[in-house]
């Protein structure tokens, strides 16, 4: 049996604990105290740290490609590069595009989700963000392929990624946006409030009818009013919300990530990078959905000044929440783990380190760098 010999190892529930952790097989087989029969992957640092590997469920490229380049080998650099910065499964996030180029996207992941070329970081599903979305609020989104939410298109496009759509990011105000909502909640898809102008009371509705999330909390929305809470108000006052938050201090600044961290229920904080494909490589010119992106000093802008996804580590938005916003060690790495696991449901399977659960691991050191990533009980990155 392979695995890592008294190391200290975040226990989801139970804190930092000095144990061994052994593999058999793709899983985790055994964590106590004992080191007998398990042959060490790796010798780490004393000040090193094992915690669950990092599930990015909102992510569109790195290292050059992006998921609505429509091929398995562009979500194999992907899941390559993701690695690196501690990310284990991941899901791939599509852009409103034309209805061929997100159709091929999904294909791809279909078959990426069972391929043996990808190796490094799990395509656990596909995101699709858009084309179900508000014109008030585009983003980084191209107008011309926005729809109308249609219950209709969406099983052709969950069809084509095998039935492997985790989450859907759309306006419930919009018509037929509530009963896509209701159909996504009965098919176990988490319907996600984004690119949105929605109404405090629309968000009630939405709730109501079996929405779980709100996509880059503060970001492409509408906002919060003391005589209208919007989006923004009611993502923040509602319990049921999970909340994704790119914490890179761009998108949102320190004080706008407390003010989400204190009224949020911890479980309910799901940390994200919308990372692009310029994630990985020096700043400059890079593409976003058709459309021109420049990227500078970590920022990503279209050539109109809009925020525009961005290149931001997982391990660094862990950083980010503990040193600037004063989150526990263990609470910011549940935000990367536990919390988006269980908000499209496999914490069954992923997101913590327990016996049953599959073996993917990253190792960190005492400044969040990545010293060692492992997937399904195989050594993916060292540094």
């Amino acid at each position: 049996m392979k695995g890592l010999i008294n190391v200290s190892v975040y226990l989801y529930g139970s804190g930092v604990k000095k144990v061994s952790i052994g593999f058999e097989g793709d899983r985790i087989a055994y964590v106590g105290e004992s080191a007998e029969g398990i042959t060490p992957l790796a010798d780490l640092p004393a000040e090193a740290t094992v915690v669950a590997g990092f599930i990015d469920e909102h992510v569109h490229g790195a290292g050059g490609s992006d998921a609505m380049d429509g091929r398995v080998e562009a979500l194999k650099t992907i899941s390559d590069c993701l690695v690196k910065e501690g990310t284990t499964g991941f899901l791939a996030t599509t852009m409103t595009q034309s209805k061929e180029r997100i159709t091929q996207a999904l294909q791809a992941v279909k078959h990426a989700v069972k391929s043996d070329e990808i190796t490094g970081a799990r395509v656990l599903g596909a995101h699709l963000e858009g084309p179900f979305i508000s014109l008030k609020h585009l983003g980084a989104q191209p107008r011309e392929y926005v729809e109308e939410p249609s219950i209709a298109l969406f099983e052709e496009y969950d069809a084509a990624s095998g039935g492997n759509v985790k989450i859907v990011t759309l306006a419930p105000e919009r018509a037929g946006g509530m009963q896509l909502v209701r159909h996504l909640s009965e098919k176990g898809v988490v319907a996600s409030v984004g690119h949105s102008d929605a109404t405090y009371a629309q968000m009630l509705d939405a709730v109501e009818q079996g929405a779980k999330s709100v996509t880059h909390l503060f970001n492409a929305q509408r906002g919060a009013h003391h005589r209208e809470l919007g989006v923004v108000g009611s993502a923040l006052l509602l319990d049921a919300l999970h909340c994704e938050m790119i914490c890179d201090t761009f998108h949102l600044s320190a004080p706008a990530i407390c003010l989400a961290l204190k009224n949020k229920p911890k479980d309910k904080v799901v940390l994200i990078t919308d990372g692009m494909r310029a994630k990985g490589l020096p700043d400059g010119e890079s593409e976003l959905g058709g459309q021109t992106v420049i990227v500078k000093d970590g920022e990503a802008r279209l050539s109109d000044g809009t925020l525009a996804g961005s290149v931001l580590k997982m391990n660094d938005a862990i950083k980010n929440l503990v040193t600037q916003c004063g989150v526990p060690f263990t609470e910011a790495i549940d935000c990367a783990t536990a919390n988006p696991a269980r908000n499209i449901g496999i914490f069954e399977e992923y997101g913590s380190i327990e016996v049953g659960k599959y073996a993917d691991l990253t190792v960190l050191d005492e400044d969040f760098n990545v010293l060692l990533t492992v997937v399904g009980g195989n050594v993916v990155f060292r540094a």
